[in-house]
């Protein structure tokens, strides 16, 4: 019995910082500075998870069934009311997936449900911790310097974020 392994494509450790940084100053550039001007204030840049509130989601979805995570961009509503520092700021939403086949053989991950109370609800967890409004201290304003960027706003002046 021969057993074939998967080749896995590993990207240099200073292109893919090169990449991270590249990543978050296009996004910065193309949408962060719009959704903020739109909102009123600084969107969020960044969505903090502690590794204890991953691993229990990736048990949970496990005991489930699940064999991956999905991760959703989402907006807190404008009136949000729990946290209300987070109305309007985007944010992402963990959904455990289980991975099968569609009707053309096409690999597809499916978004995970569980029975509770005889009502089928999703799979998921939110509430990171945002950044704006919660960043640690520090010289770049606490939004940390992955894709640090000048940011040209016009009559408005410029931003580095």
């Amino acid at each position: 019995m021969q057993i074939q392994l998967q080749k896995t494509v590993q990207t240099p450790k200073d292109q893919q910082t090169e990449l991270s940084h590249a990543l978050v100053r296009e996004y910065k550039q193309t949408r962060w500075v719009a959704n903020s001007e739109r909102i009123g204030k600084p969107d969020a840049l960044s969505a903090w998870y502690s590794i204890e509130e991953m691993e229990k989601f990736i048990r949970l979805a496990k005991e489930h069934g699940g064999d991956g995570v999905k991760f959703y961009y989402g907006a807190y509503p404008e009136n949000y009311r729990e946290k209300s520092e987070y109305a309007d700021r985007q944010t992402l939403v963990m959904v455990a997936t289980k991975s099968g086949q569609n009707q053309t053989g096409q690999k597809v991950n499916k978004d995970m449900y569980r029975t509770q109370n005889g009502r089928n609800i999703i799979l998921s967890g939110n509430h990171p911790t945002l950044c704006p409004p919660y960043c640690s201290s520090g010289s770049e304003g606490g939004m940390g310097n992955l894709g640090i960027t000048i940011v040209d706003k016009g009559e408005k002046g410029m931003e580095v974020v």
